[in-house]
């Protein structure tokens, strides 16, 4: 396999960043070295990422407001899920908390991560 190395430095991010970009546009064929060596670079960069980068806690009513924006879900929709129209806008108008029975069903049924609204956030009054 060609010149895999580890990733220890913003160079070392960059050089892998540039080794994989030709394979957003032209996929290797599946079970080829190329596709081995594409997996295991994304590895690299995501193992360095998960190291170094770190990321700020989003607010979970911001991930699930812009998770409906982006697939077309609807209040309706997210009252269906959550059992009343009422419950679904407290909760988009932070008058009322997530809960876990809450994020459980938008983690089964729409696939948005629990981690991802979990994290504590402010009510209004």
């Amino acid at each position: 396999m060609k010149d895999i190395r580890p990733i220890r430095t913003q160079d070392d991010l960059d050089w892998a960043l540039g080794e994989i970009e030709p394979y957003f546009d032209n996929p290797p064929p599946q079970n080829s070295p190329e596709a081995d060596r594409f997996d295991i670079l994304s590895d690299l960069i995501e193992a360095y990422e998960n190291r170094m980068v770190d990321m700020p806690a989003v607010d979970p009513i911001d991930v699930l407001q812009f998770y409906m924006q982006t697939t077309g879900r609807t209040q309706g929709d997210l009252a269906e899920l959550l059992g009343s129209r009422s419950r679904a806008s407290e909760v988009l108008r932070r008058k009322r908390a997530l809960t876990l029975d809450m994020i459980n069903r938008l983690r089964q049924e729409w696939h948005i991560p629990a981690d991802s609204l979990v994290e504590p956030y402010a009510l209004v009054a």
